[in-house]
C-alpha cells in the first residue's frame, strides 16, 4: 500500500494534469472526492483513447 502522503500527491498530479486545478483547490478536497475526481478522469481517458483503467484503484 502506498503512503498516505504519496497517494495524495499522486491524487493532485493526476488530477491538476487534467484539470489544471490549483493544489489549493486539491488540498481542500476530501479523500473521497479526490478519488471520485481520479476515477471520472480515468474514464473519460478510457473512452476517448483506451488508457488503462483508474492508476489509482486498488491503493
Amino acid at each position: 500500500m502506498a503512503s498516505p502522503v504519496a497517494e495524495l500527491y499522486g491524487e493532485m498530479a493526476f488530477i491538476a494534469h487534467h484539470f489544471h486545478w490549483s493544489s489549493e483547490t486539491l488540498l481542500t478536497m476530501e479523500h473521497g472526492e479526490r478519488r471520485r475526481w481520479c476515477r471520472e478522469i480515468s474514464a473519460i481517458n478510457r473512452a476517448q483513447n483506451g488508457a488503462p483503467d483508474d492508476p489509482f484503484a486498488g491503493l
